[in-house]
């Protein structure tokens, strides 16, 4: 059963980082911008979609949301963060600025042929994933996924 989306929904996934500007500067690398209209001494917000952002708050500030203590992304994996872009060589060229700028590689690129990602962890241990997928695969949904999956695993 498929749901209808829901027209002005906004999405804000809120991380904490240890240096705020410094967090600002690896993502404004990335190509990132951020809204100063909802961002303070403690808090950034960078623009991810049209109605998607991640908050980039001080720990402080995000033990102040918090029900829970903060896991230590060192020794923990609470999410995953995954972001599009147009291309594949964007995928590079995004991945390759996340490694400038002081952040680690996740592992080696994953190429599915309708699907092309790279994988990496930013300053402060969260895990990110930049990925380009075919247009016409990511419409059709996962079963042309799968579809487009089985075209490449078969041999010539």
């Amino acid at each position: 059963m498929t749901h209808p989306a829901h027209p002005g929904r906004m999405l804000f996934v809120s991380i904490p980082v240890a240096d705020l500007e410094r967090s600002k500067a690896f993502f404004a690398e990335l190509g990132f911008g951020f809204n100063p209209a909802f961002a303070d001494e403690s808090s950034a917000c960078m623009l991810v979609g049209e109605h998607a952002f991640v908050m980039l708050l001080s720990r402080e500030k995000f033990a102040e949301f918090a029900k829970l203590p903060m896991a230590d992304p060192a020794t923990h994996t609470l999410a995953l963060y995954c972001f599009s872009v147009s291309s594949r060589e964007e995928v590079d060229k995004i991945s390759a600025a996340a490694l400038a700028a002081g952040g680690t590689k996740a592992d080696d690129a994953e190429d599915h042929g309708f699907m092309y990602a790279r994988s990496f962890f930013d300053l402060d241990g969260h895990g990110w994933q930049v990925m380009w997928m075919d247009p016409a695969v990511a419409e059709q949904g996962s079963e042309a996924c799968a579809a487009s999956e089985q075209d490449t695993d078969t041999p010539a």
